[in-house]
């Protein structure tokens, strides 16, 4: 019996890896919306991380959360770091470039989970509004592919891009127009 049941955990950890090598070496999110502002109004909520309080999803999961600010107040340069709860963990972000219609930040994570990855923003002029796509990638090694076997990247980090969205569309939106 006993010899019964381990074979049937070496078959289903068998599967779990195999599944896991067909996993991509990279992950990718990506969520959009439309603002009713020009790229100009939105920009300053994306490359001065002092504005990311008025609009991001993560800076309300810890009203304790520690935050520093290193380098210039905005643009290339500017880095945001912060160490929270378990909700939120703790990591550093860096404004790697912007410019007027993108704006490119590597993201380190140092807890829960160590990783190295790139957000990109793009706004896409459209009418009297702008589309502000929110695209983050990073590598998959071999254990992130294993928990990708049971763990959607997408699913799991996709809502909270879309409740940032809907955050920054708010005081995008709400700022005084020129």
């Amino acid at each position: 019996m006993l010899k019964k049941i381990a074979i049937g955990l070496l078959a289903v950890v068998a599967i779990v890896l195999g599944l896991a090598t067909t996993k991509p070496n990279e992950f990718a999110v990506t969520r959009t919306i439309t603002i009713k502002a020009p790229p100009d109004k939105i920009m300053p909520l994306i490359a001065d991380f002092h504005n990311w309080a008025q609009w991001s999803y993560w800076e309300t999961l810890d009203p304790k959360m520690v935050r520093t600010f290193e380098g210039p107040a905005s643009g290339k340069g500017a880095v945001y770091g912060w160490k929270g709860d378990s909700k939120v963990g703790q990591g550093r972000m860096e404004v790697v470039e912007v410019q007027p219609a993108s704006a490119l930040i590597k993201l380190d994570f140092k807890d829960p989970v160590e990783s190295n990855n790139m957000t990109e923003f793009t706004l896409t002029p459209e009418g009297d509004a702008t589309k502000v796509t929110w695209n983050m990638k990073g590598p998959m090694p071999f254990i992130s592919k294993i928990m990708a076997v049971f763990v959607d990247m997408d699913k799991m980090i996709g809502p909270d891009f879309e409740k940032g969205l809907a955050g920054m569309k708010a005081a995008a939106e709400k700022a005084p127009q020129v």
